[in-house]
Order: structure tokens, then C-alpha cells, then sequence
């Protein structure tokens, strides 16, 4: 993933209020992300406790998504609709996003189950494990991640559609 700051984040979002976008929080250690260990940029807002973001690369452009948390309990059996890992070390979340523009206005909202921090980028880079004699590891690592950025950006561009 390529590097943000303050302003592309606050500029990127596609499904938000000048005012929501006034409230938003950045996380307290946004000096110090790896951006090349992320796959998309994904944090709770401490403010907020039922308020999340994401900003997702799709092509060269950065998409920002706000999420609602749901209220109910995190799942721990649940598996992640993003990286899909089976083995699980976090809990996972529904979220759900308002659609940009007048469907987002008129109530239309996309919903998907996500790792409850945003972990997906290091569940992914973890090492799988053998499925059989000759199993490549390193290409289904890689595989993996290559996944998780098509499913982020398929969300953010879902979102961002005002068909």
C-alpha cells in the first residue's frame, strides 16, 4: 500500500458528512505505520466507540470508507469476509457502510464481517500452514494477500458506485 497522511485519508473518504469527516480521529501511532506491511489502512475511532474507517487502494486512488460497528458481541467463530483466514487470533465484526451519494442518503447501507482490528494485512502474511507434500507455500502466502486486496477494494468500490 502507498503511504497517506492526514489530508489524502480526510480527502478519500467517499460515504461521509463534512462533520463526520470534522470528528474523525486518527489512531495515536499513524506516525509510525509500515505502510508497505498494509494492504488497506483500517482503524476503530477511540472517540467513537461504533465508528471505523477504512481506506482502501483501489488502482492509484485512495477510497475511504466510515463503518458502523455493530452492537452485537464480536464473533470468535466467525471467519472474516476479507482475508478468510481459518485460524483466527482476533475476533470478527459486522460493520456496515452507507453507499456515496443519494442511495447513501436514502438509507442504502453494504454490510461485510471484518477482522475487529483490521488485522486481515497480518493474517495474510502469516505462514500458512502445509496442506500437502509439495504445496508451495510462499504462493499461497502471496495468493492470500493478493485476495485480500481485491476483496478490500471490491468493498470500497461497492461503496463508492452511486449508480
Amino acid at each position: 500500500m502507498f503511504s497517506l497522511n492526514e489530508k489524502t485519508i480526510r480527502d478519500s473518504f467517499v460515504n461521509a458528512s463534512r462533520k463526520e469527516l470534522s470528528d474523525l480521529t486518527l489512531p495515536e501511532d499513524f506516525a509510525e505505520i509500515d505502510w508497505a506491511k498494509l494492504d488497506y489502512f483500517g482503524w476503530n475511532d477511540p472517540k467513537r466507540p461504533r465508528r471505523a474507517y477504512v481506506v482502501v487502494p483501489v488502482g492509484d486512488v485512495a477510497i475511504g470508507v466510515l463503518l458502523r460497528r455493530a452492537d452485537a458481541k464480536p464473533a470468535s467463530r466467525a471467519q472474516c469476509s476479507w482475508c478468510q483466514d481459518v485460524q483466527l487470533p482476533n475476533d470478527v465484526v459486522f460493520f456496515s457502510a452507507r453507499r456515496a451519494g443519494a442511495a447513501g442518503r436514502n438509507g442504502d447501507t453494504v454490510g461485510t464481517l471484518v477482522c475487529s482490528e483490521f488485522e486481515c494485512s497480518r493474517n495474510v502474511r502469516k505462514r500458512p500452514t502445509m496442506a500437502y507434500i509439495g504445496f508451495d507455500i510462499e504462493a499461497a502466502r502471496l495468493d492470500r494477500i493478493a485476495t485480500l486486496q481485491i476483496r478490500a477494494a471490491s468493498f470500497a468500490e461497492d461503496i463508492s458506485a452511486t449508480a
